[in-house]
């Protein structure tokens, strides 16, 4: 008995002396880069980092904003940055244009549905039907994602990509030309269309959404470089367990998230923000999330993107679907369900 008691002894004394070694460790940094500017739209990353999700996985990333997917994508595949957020059809355009390995892939699916619409005037005629756009000047960026993705929801509202007249415009213009008259409608991310509906009475306008002309596109995801998950699995595992956590905060509380955005950007309106991440959540917890859970993605999807992005954009190669992806770092479904 005194064997075992020293035994006992001996086993606390030394689970006392790993503990302080442990939390000794120096947290490991992580460079993560937006597509775009902080808002209520990524709020779950900074839900993570100011509650301190992050940091009980023992990390420490850095979030930089961005200018765009194609620019978060070549940020990440050049090592600038480990990880990123970015959209899988740029991705894919990205992996057809690279030789061997692909350089990064994605490892959280968080727009289930990406949120690509066009919002149109009813008083230019524009109503829920695709159809109705026939015609129309429609604002958009030169070189935006919507736009580039028209001809693919034109196939599916059973258009012709040539019905729209595009007028090229900057994005902060969108809004102006769109109430101005200038144009009958403009192209948006859904859930960045909020300060329209601020200044135009959202009863006025048509919403048509691609998802609901039957394209059914992953929007952006969390990308990780290959090396990243090389060199360093359990960062990348630590990474989405901790996002996953507040991305099912944020879905339960949206207006309580918006303080932490806040905090990062003070010149935000948490209840503006709020209202952007309600819109959000409609493209993020969709009926395929509460089904295979948060971040995951149904395969014969992914293999038809690819193939639609290949045909549209005339990609010189048809890059792998099963190259896109690498979920095995996801938490277990059960902790990935958003509650009803």
């Amino acid at each position: 008995m005194q064997r075992r008691h020293f035994l006992q002894l001996g086993t606390a004394s030394a689970a006392g002396l790993a503990a302080p070694l442990l939390r000794a460790q120096p947290l490991t940094k992580l460079k993560f880069t937006l597509d775009f500017r902080i808002s209520g739209q990524v709020a779950p990353f900074f839900v993570a980092l100011y509650k301190g999700y992050y940091e009980a996985e023992g990390l420490e990333p850095s979030f930089d904003v961005g200018s765009g997917s194609v620019a978060a994508i070549t940020r990440v595949a050049s090592g600038a940055y480990d990880m990123g957020f970015g959209d899988i059809s740029a991705l894919i355009e990205f992996n057809a244009s690279q030789a061997g390995a692909p350089l990064l892939q994605a490892v959280y699916q968080y727009y289930n549905r990406a949120p690509f619409v066009i919002i149109g005037r009813k008083d230019r005629g524009i109503t829920q039907d695709f159809k109705s756009l026939q015609g129309k000047r429609i604002a958009a960026a030169a070189v935006e994602s919507t736009r580039r993705a028209w001809p693919m929801a034109a196939k599916h509202a059973g258009m012709k990509p040539e019905a729209i007249e595009w007028v090229t415009t900057d994005f902060s213009q969108r809004d102006n030309v769109i109430i101005r008259g200038d144009v009958d409608g403009a192209t948006y991310f859904h859930d960045s269309a909020l300060s329209l509906f601020q200044r135009l009475d959202p009863a006025q306008l048509s919403v048509l959404s691609y998802a609901d002309a039957g394209l059914n596109l992953y929007g952006n995801a969390i990308l990780a470089a290959t090396k990243l998950m090389a060199d360093k699995p359990q960062a990348v595992r630590g990474f989405l367990k901790a996002t996953n956590r507040a991305l099912l905060e944020c879905l339960a509380d949206p207006a309580g998230a918006m303080a932490y955005v806040k905090r990062r950007e003070p010149m935000v309106d948490e209840k503006v923000e709020a209202e952007r991440f309600k819109i959000t959540a409609g493209y993020v917890a969709t009926a395929d999330a509460r089904s295979h859970g948060l971040g995951d993605v149904r395969p014969e999807l992914v293999r038809a993107q690819v193939a639609e992005v290949s045909q549209t954009f005339a990609l010189k190669q048809t890059p792998n679907a099963d190259a896109l992806y690498n979920l095995s770092f996801l938490p277990p479904k059960a902790e990935r369900l958003p509650k009803a």
